[in-house]
């Protein structure tokens, strides 16, 4: 996408800092909107010279970015080709698995208007520390773009207003046509809880589909892959610890993390990066029994939201299974990519920055995520070097939340 632009020269998603090296690679099964779409993060053989995918990945989904903000999608995508057109994701393309033992697995799920892409500052570092990571797109009109297709004497998917078909940005698998399905607002006077409370059910439902994908994969059974990538899917066998699951989300998917463990006991575990609560059941919080670890930033939540959380995190609670913190001089845009790739005016103005460096910011997210996976899933490493995280001791960091709770 586009050309090295004037604003990347000292901006970029920070390496990953674990001790493998970062392939990733993307697996649609099911050429249809029902098929299970991601993008795999996973340790791997380190080569020079290896070829790092687009940050974004086609043009389309700066449109979908575009409808997300509620702009023009032409100028848009100027704007957004000039500022993040050339960033790339430091991890290498279809690059061979590392085999290495069992890796525990993590499915992460995206925000409202995001897509597979934007979290690979946490999912490479994941991967980097010995997870394989899926990082689902979401096709519950949440996304702000996402793709499948339809067989060329298919009728293609109904869309409620027509738009121009956009131009294919790879080769489509043969017979098939591809179908673009873009983020979907809010209809004038339309109650918000009932279509993301929909939403949330199908979103936590794709999770578990791409869990049963890999458990799949790992028990050696050959998968067609729609994309048919470099990838050999094969490799995997056998190299995932499906008794260390856990699930993973930001904002809505916050709310993702929650719906996905009501409903897959193979879920472990889950963490809920300042996560959205609206599109949740009241009756859901009882039915929750697994650890969940809450991590927001200073500036997003409110009482309302926190309420909610509570049900699942008492304040007086003692408890090693859930809990909360909230990384100071942050914004709910810390945690997606979106952090590293604008210098600091356009990032303040854009509420893509807050006050604290987002480095540290991102270390102290993921160095928290690993010591409560650890704790949680069993592992054998060294992550409970960072247990003072989960309690939120650290400088910048608060245990619980900075909101003025409702009594």
């Amino acid at each position: 996408m586009g050309n090295s632009n004037s604003c990347s020269n000292h901006l970029g998603i920070p390496p990953a800092k674990g001790p493998n090296a970062v392939g990733c690679s993307d697996f649609m099964m099911d050429h249809t909107v029902k098929g299970t779409f991601f993008r795999l993060y996973y340790p791997c053989v380190a080569y020079e010279d290896a070829e790092k995918p687009d940050w974004i990945p086609s043009k389309e989904y700066f449109y979908g970015l575009a409808d997300f903000m509620n702009i023009n999608r032409g100028l848009s995508e100027m704007i957004f080709n000039y500022l993040f057109g050339s960033f790339k994701i430091p991890a290498a393309m279809n690059a061979p698995y590392k085999q290495n033992g069992k890796c525990p697995v993590v499915v992460f799920s995206h925000g409202l208007g995001a897509f597979r892409t934007l979290y690979s500052a946490i999912c490479t570092e994941l991967a980097s520390q010995g997870f394989i990571v899926a990082a689902v797109e979401h096709r519950d009109e949440s996304a702000a773009a996402t793709f499948f297709y339809h067989g060329k004497t298919e009728e293609p998917e109904e869309k409620e207003e027509e738009s121009p078909p956009p131009k294919p940005n790879h080769e489509a698998p043969e017979n098939l046509v591809e179908e673009w399905m873009y983020y979907r607002s809010l209809k004038p006077g339309e109650s918000e809880f009932p279509l993301r409370n929909k939403q949330v059910k199908k979103r936590a439902d794709e999770c578990m589909k791409a869990l049963d994908i890999l458990i799949q994969i790992n028990s050696g059974k050959k998968m067609e892959n729609v994309l048919g990538t470099e990838f050999d899917w094969m490799t995997l066998a056998n190299s995932m610890d499906l008794c260390r699951i856990a699930v993973m989300g930001h904002s809505f998917g916050g709310a993702t993390v929650i719906e996905a463990l009501c409903e897959e006991v193979n879920f472990k575990c889950g963490i809920a990066l300042d996560a959205w609560m609206l599109p949740l059941d009241d009756e859901i919080y009882v039915r929750v029994k697994q650890p969940i670890f809450f991590i927001n930033s200073e500036k997003f939540q409110w009482a309302g939201n926190i309420m909610h959380m509570r049900k699942l995190v008492p304040p007086d609670s003692s408890s090693t299974q859930r809990k909360m913190v909230t990384i100071k001089g942050t914004v709910h845009q810390s945690f997606p990519d979106f952090t590293f790739l604008t210098g600091n005016w356009i990032g303040k103005i854009l509420k893509l920055k807050g006050e604290i460096d987002p480095q540290v910011a991102i270390d102290l997210c993921n160095k928290a995520s690993l010591a409560f996976l650890q704790r949680h899933l069993g592992m054998d490493k060294d992550f409970n070097q960072w247990d003072h995280l989960i309690e939120g001791k650290d400088d910048n960091l608060i245990p619980g939340t900075n909101v003025t709770e409702i009594p």
